[in-house]
């Protein structure tokens, strides 16, 4: 068995051992494991279908289906021929191929196909993975057999073919829109990084916590995952201290645990990617700097919901779970309480025992995207702002001094301390040391710029704002 690459990306033939005696011969017309180890998408399919076609000179096509198919002969042959209705450099390439039972050629999602039954009786196969239904036919693309610029050398002239009327009526190349990729969405849309992704990615469907909320079973219905390549959770449950109560402590685990597996049997369902958000509270602390290969040591209630998550998300074959720490967004966060502190005049405590790096949402999106879009391995990536690890205490100290104010301004205390001083309130342990190592993502070509860059800028477009 081999696997040949055709001028259409992703277009592939496979040559088939064919076994045979005089009884007959026998085939492995899909073999999951020696076919995927060959290079072959393992693309899951879910239904399989058969065309007979009674007489030499049957043309059916060009049809581009919103799934992934193998295609393969089990009796006679015929010529098969496929053009790229996909958008890109390659729209309107076609490659053409005699196929036999000793051939399959995999045709991706985009890529009309056609052919043409070259003697009697001869038996279409076809894998595809996705469910065939008439409402579908909506997303399907086409183009017509005999269009001129596609110069098809059918064997049979069409003229003597036998053909349906719709596909006779099919519109000609310079008529046809490119069938579109798979949607990407973003869950948690207008959260801090949600608005993020969004400007990252224009075309996504942005889902908001009034659509899905993740704690909410009923809610995963009001959005159609039909079409959808990539999911790209930026919601959680964040509330760390509320956590630690026995009503916190519940939503915590229905959204970043029960909620997240819901999303990976969709993911599952679907074939598509889903990027999860994790966090830097999956570790205990004790470590300086964590690298992904850690394992999980959560110290709190959220934590322990993150840790669980990223499980759950680490068995599906598409999965990029991205670790961060320490976000800094367009809403209420650390900075702009800081930025809010010195503008009043106010000069607060702030721990000085907790140790990370910053994470901008515009550069933990640009990161996604790289990720995504140079179709990065499955498995975790650490994703922060880059340079120099600083407490709680130092940053805020940099703010003030950004603002104007003294460094001096901010008091620095213990941990233990600022929870001393809020004896009310649910405190969840927290891990000491949080900076993320980065040497993974550098060395897949993406280079975060450091968080002082960042902040200075940060603290800038704020202070004009006020």
């Amino acid at each position: 068995m081999t696997l040949r690459e055709t001028e259409i990306p992703g277009l592939l033939i496979l040559d088939l051992v064919l076994h045979g005696d005089d009884r007959g011969w026998f085939k492995e017309n899909w073999q999951r494991a020696k076919m995927t180890e060959l290079g072959l998408p393992d693309f899951g399919p879910v239904q399989h279908s058969v065309a007979m076609n009674a007489t030499a000179g049957v043309t059916r096509g060009f049809h581009a289906e919103p799934w992934d198919k193998l295609i393969s002969v089990a009796n006679g042959r015929i010529f098969g021929a496929w053009v790229d209705l996909r958008a890109g450099a390659t729209f309107g390439t076609v490659v053409t191929e005699e196929l036999g039972p000793e051939t399959a050629v995999f045709v991706p999602r985009g890529v009309a196909n056609g052919y043409q039954s070259l003697v009697d009786e001869t038996v279409y196969s076809y894998l595809v993975n996705d469910h065939w239904s008439p409402e579908k036919r909506n997303a399907y693309g086409y183009v017509n057999l005999a269009d001129e610029t596609l110069g098809v050398r059918w064997p049979i002239p069409l003229s003597d073919a036998t053909m349906s009327d719709a596909d006779v009526a099919h519109p000609r190349l310079n008529e046809v829109s490119p069938v579109p990729g798979r949607n990407t969405v973003v869950i948690g849309a207008d959260g801090q990084l949600g608005a993020a992704l969004m400007e990252r990615f224009p075309t996504a469907i942005g889902v908001e916590r009034s659509t899905l909320d993740l704690g909410k079973p009923d809610s995963f219905a009001a959005v159609d995952w039909s079409g959808v390549g990539t999911i790209i959770n930026a919601a959680a449950f964040t509330a760390v201290d509320d956590a630690e109560t026995a009503s916190g402590r519940r939503t915590a685990w229905a959204v970043n645990v029960d909620g997240v597996a819901r999303l990976c049997r969709i993911a599952a369902e679907h074939r598509s990617t889903l990027v999860h958000v994790s966090s830097d509270y999956v570790f205990d602390g004790t470590v300086e700097e964590h690298d992904e290969d850690e394992a999980p040591s959560p110290l709190s209630v959220y934590g322990q919901t993150k840790a669980a998550g990223d499980a759950l998300v680490g068995q599906l074959q598409r999965h990029l779970v991205v670790r961060t720490s320490w976000v800094i967004g367009s809403g209420r966060n650390f900075v702009s309480t800081m930025i809010d502190l010195a503008k009043r005049g106010i000069s607060p405590a702030v721990v000085d025992d907790q140790f990370g790096r910053l994470t901008f949402v515009e550069d933990l999106a640009a990161g996604i995207e790289h990720l995504l879009l140079t179709d990065a391995p499955s498995g975790t990536w650490n994703l922060t702002n880059s340079g120099p690890v600083q407490s709680w205490a130092e940053i805020a100290a940099d703010v003030f001094e950004l603002c104007g104010r003294d460094r001096g301004d901010v008091t620095r205390v213990t941990t233990g301390e600022y929870a001393l001083q809020q004896p009310e309130r649910p405190t969840a342990p927290r891990p000491r040391h949080s900076a993320l190592r980065l040497d993974r993502i550098t060395a897949a070509g993406f280079r975060p710029p450091e968080d002082r860059e960042r902040l200075r800028a940060y603290v800038a477009q704020r202070l004009a704002w006020l």
